[in-house]
């Protein structure tokens, strides 16, 4: 077997995991667990298709806890640090593209031809940056159930650097890491009683955690908003 050949098959697989996983988390089905299980049964296979799905989530705008969810099944609680390499990791392309983006924005600006309504965004997320610390303001937005990708795009258009960008990514979603991991962990046994997968509870305390971080900077940063406008 040649190289792209074993490229290609990786990748098909990850993408399979991630169909698997999303079927499961939807319906349960004994037979979507069967093939997830059949991947599992060689370690070395499954952890080739979760890196293949990382690589391609982004392109398929699927949410990064299926990750969590898909290597708590194949590798249980051992798994963890590798669920929140690849989540930290697969947030990095988005990031990298809307960090491109606002540069070019920002050199159209210059030349007086760039979106008012996209500058003005970009500037009120400097601010917010700013005013919180960039550290603080990626950890509490990702604690919040907002779509990854889409903090991932306002962080980028906020000027926040990569160090933070990671620091804050992994601070932010290893809550989230730790309950997709625990549904990957117990995905035989909810499956089989048709339990909930996640504790909505659990989501609403990530939440007003992520309120809690946030609340003063963004008071702050309105606050002298409306100050400099009046």
């Amino acid at each position: 077997m040649n190289r792209r050949s074993a490229l290609g098959r990786y990748a098909v697989a990850g993408v399979l995991v991630a169909a698997v996983a999303a079927v499961t988390l939807a319906v349960s089905p004994e037979a979507a667990l069967s093939r997830l299980r059949w991947l599992a049964t060689d370690p070395l296979r499954f952890g080739a298709a979760i890196v293949a799905l990382a690589a391609v989530r982004p392109l398929l705008a699927w949410p990064t806890t299926l990750l969590a969810v898909a290597v708590g099944f194949g590798y249980g609680w051992a798994g963890t640090p590798l669920a929140l390499a690849l989540v930290v990791g697969t947030a990095l392309p988005p990031y990298a593209l809307a960090r491109a983006g606002r540069f070019r924005l920002r050199d159209g600006a210059n030349a007086g031809d760039a979106s008012g309504i996209a500058d003005r965004f970009c500037r009120a997320g400097e601010r917010f940056a700013a005013e919180s610390g960039s550290v603080r303001a990626v950890t509490g937005t990702r604690l919040l159930p907002l779509p990854s990708d889409a903090v991932t795009v306002g962080a980028a258009a906020a000027g926040v650097g990569v160090r933070p960008f990671i620091a804050g990514t992994a601070f932010g979603e290893l809550p989230w890491v730790l309950a997709g991991v625990a549904v990957g962990v117990s995905l035989d046994r909810l499956a089989a009683s048709g339990g909930s997968l996640v504790d909505p509870a659990v989501v609403l305390g990530m939440a007003a955690v992520g309120v809690l971080i946030l609340a003063g900077p963004l008071y702050r940063t309105f606050l002298r908003t409306d100050a400099t406008t009046v």
